[in-house]
């Protein structure tokens, strides 16, 4: 049986937009009284006292989640890599590279996954669920079944054979609707009804994902901000859709900042495949849809979340949208460089250049959020 064990510092959930606690408890819908008010926002575990100690990444950080004992694949603690003649030719002092396609499925999902399924097992789950274009549904699959919970991966025919594949090894049942919205309606359908425990969200407008979950993406940050090699980085490039990734960033940094851990916080860039963040960042309804055709599947969508958009403005960053056919070249470009990343990855890189080239900021040690290798676009 697979052992967890609740964080005893763990004293409940904040909204981020109202500011009001609760309890531990789930909260797959967000803020209760935001919900209601038409305005969806997530919530965040909120703890008591500090950590004894800052915790080492060796330790993933362990003191500082929810479960500081959970389903364990080996997920974390990535490595940093630099990309020197890239460096050099955009003119960068440093351009860095954290690799989550080393995390166990080959995703940084598997830092959300190890976090959800400790609360799945905590809470007696018979059935997880998410809906996923392929990374988050591979990952779940994965910890679902070395926990021995059944688990229903909700999808598109879209889905790649590489994704489908991985997922379908694992026993993980894989349900197929006609588009992305329609796996929502499934799901929240799945959970009125039978109960069935939720990795993703299934709200529209949404919010972000499983709370305790997302939780698990702090790690991220503070692995970024505690590495001596990263002490000069002043941008991070994140791909982002709905922001869960973002979010944990920003988590781990504001954590570290408020504890005078750390005297800086790097610009988080949202990297889109069409303008969402950056429509809203000029004024547009967070809650509204934005519409757009991509390849990059993982990132693709025509919502956003509050979360996301306040990752981006409380770090002093901005989004930038990048176009297939340059990723497409950007790809390559990395390839050339030994970094075989997902599309939805290499934008990353073409957020960068993006910026770079039109000369609106002129960041010195970027760092790129590598999220996944480019073996499951096959």
């Amino acid at each position: 049986m697979t052992t967890v064990r609740l964080n005893p510092r763990l004293r409940g959930f904040v909204c981020i937009r109202c500011e009001k606690r609760y309890g531990v408890a789930d909260f797959a819908e967000g803020c209760p009284d935001c919900l209601v008010a038409s305005f969806p926002s997530s919530v965040v575990p909120f703890y008591e006292g500090r950590a004894e100690e800052l915790s080492t990444p060796s330790s993933r950080f362990a003191a500082r989640m929810p479960y500081n004992r959970w389903p364990d694949l080996g997920e974390g603690s990535t490595p940093v890599c630099t990309l020197d003649k890239l460096a050099d030719e955009f003119g960068l002092e440093k351009l860095l590279l954290k690799c989550e396609f080393a995390n166990p499925t080959g995703s940084h999902k598997d830092r959300m996954s190890a976090q959800f399924m400790a609360r799945a097992v905590h809470i007696g789950a018979r059935t997880v669920v998410a809906a996923s274009s392929g990374n988050a549904g591979a990952s779940i699959a994965a910890y679902a079944a070395a926990t021995r919970i059944p688990c229903v991966i909700v999808t598109t025919p879209a889905i790649s054979p590489a994704w489908h594949q991985a997922i379908k090894v694992t026993g993980a049942r894989i349900e197929f609707v006609e588009d992305a919205l329609a796996r929502w309606r499934y799901i929240r359908e799945k959970v009125a009804v039978d109960s069935w425990f939720s990795a993703t969200n299934y709200l529209n407008p949404p919010v972000g994902s499983e709370p305790f979950g997302v939780e698990g993406y702090k790690a991220l940050g503070l692995e970024i901000a505690l590495d001596e090699r990263c002490t000069a980085v002043d941008a991070i490039f994140v791909p982002a859709a709905r922001g869960d990734l973002l979010w944990g960033i920003y988590r781990g940094y504001r954590e570290l900042l408020d504890e005078r851990a750390i005297a800086k916080m790097p610009a988080l860039v949202a990297v889109e495949p069409f303008p969402r963040i950056e429509k809203v960042l000029s004024g547009a309804d967070y809650r509204d849809h934005f519409e757009g055709r991509t390849r990059l599947s993982s990132i693709a969508g025509s919502t956003l979340t509050l979360q996301s958009v306040m990752a981006v403005r409380a770090s002093g960053g901005t989004a930038v949208m990048t176009n297939d056919a340059d990723v497409v070249t950007d790809q390559k470009r990395l390839g050339q460089n030994g970094y075989y990343l997902e599309l939805s990855a290499a934008a990353a890189f073409t957020g960068l250049r993006k910026l770079l080239d039109n000369g609106q900021h002129r960041f010195r040690n970027p760092l790129l959020i590598a999220t996944s290798h480019g073996y499951k676009n096959g």
